[in-house]
């Protein structure tokens, strides 16, 4: 049941459990892997900020305002788009708001986090009259690296994965995780489970297995990959702003192709599309002309002095 598998590639993970107790209390790896991520984040940041003269202590202060909001903005960006799973008819209001506010049960929209991250970085930076540009540059390093540390927690969580694939990378996920074929039935209609899982179990020693695409393991390979061309060219940006924008530019693109593969997207109510989808082309749209834009006028500025 806590095996996962990488069978293209020959590597055989046992005893992956979602987490551990501490006497009666469960604490998920989820959760400790976004802690995780939110002090490294902030390590690389407060280096980024010594390193251009800012005041590290700046960024510590901007972490700790920022962590409520972006956990709520994570939580409301999921509830809103999937809120069937939370206002049932005739479900009394208290099991309801029990619902929404049990982030125990899972779901946290990144999309949600990072849009409440930067509406509280605005308000930050203006009251504490520094350049929003500039702090936006400063955190996009650390931003990546929680992302790419959240994507394990989906890893131990066995979600945010894809449609059936035998590919190089595929991942196999034992049926009993999920409580049984039978349940696994059950919801294809969700969509999350296709037929294509089901008619493709690998068997392995008496074992049956959906093999998927590991998206989250697509992201973190993505983000690192973003992280790592950031890091290379920042002493060399031309505005404050670019690297954020780099960071906007280079996370949506990858997220278009990724949101592709998934089957439990957020879906638009009624429209059919895969919101997180729509919401980063948007993004590599608008940061493409922003920094289009910028460049132009650096041009433009060249060519009058």
């Amino acid at each position: 049941m806590y095996e996962i598998r990488f069978p293209n590639l020959g590597i055989v993970l046992n005893n992956i459990k979602d987490g551990f107790f501490i006497g009666n209390f469960k604490v998920q790896f989820y959760g400790v892997v976004i802690a995780v991520g939110f002090i490294l984040g902030y390590l690389l940041v407060a280096r980024e900020a010594k390193r251009t003269g800012q005041d590290p202590e700046l960024y510590l202060d901007y972490v700790l305002w920022m962590v409520i909001p972006a956990i709520l903005g994570a939580r409301i960006y999921y509830i809103l788009f999937s809120l069937d799973d939370f206002i049932v008819k005739g479900q009394p209001l208290k099991d309801t708001v029990f619902k929404m506010l049990n982030i125990r049960g899972g779901g946290l929209a990144i999309y949600g986090g990072v849009i409440a991250g930067i509406i509280t970085l605005i308000i930050f930076a203006r009251k504490r009259k520094v350049k929003i540009t500039l702090m936006l540059d400063t955190c996009a390093m650390g931003l990546l690296v929680g992302q790419i540390c959240g994507r394990w927690g989906n890893f131990f969580n066995r979600e945010c994965f894809g449609e059936y694939t035998n590919s190089p990378l595929a991942m196999a996920i034992p049926v009993d995780w999920f409580g049984g074929k039978n349940y696994l039935v059950s919801k294809v209609s969700s969509g999350v489970i296709t037929q294509k899982m089901i008619d493709n179990v690998l068997t392995v020693g008496g074992k049956e297995f959906i093999q998927v695409h590991p998206t989250f393991l697509y992201e973190a390979l993505w983000n690192l990959m973003v992280l790592l061309i950031i890091f290379l060219y920042r002493r060399y940006k031309k505005f404050d702003g670019e690297l954020s924008a780099m960071y906007i530019w280079g996370y949506g693109l990858g997220r278009v192709w990724i949101e592709g593969l998934r089957t439990d997207s957020l879906m638009l109510p009624g429209l059919g599309f895969k919101v997180s989808q729509l919401l980063a082309a948007l993004c590599v749209v608008c940061a493409s002309i922003y920094i289009v834009f910028k460049r132009m006028k650096m041009n433009g500025d060249d060519e009058g002095i």
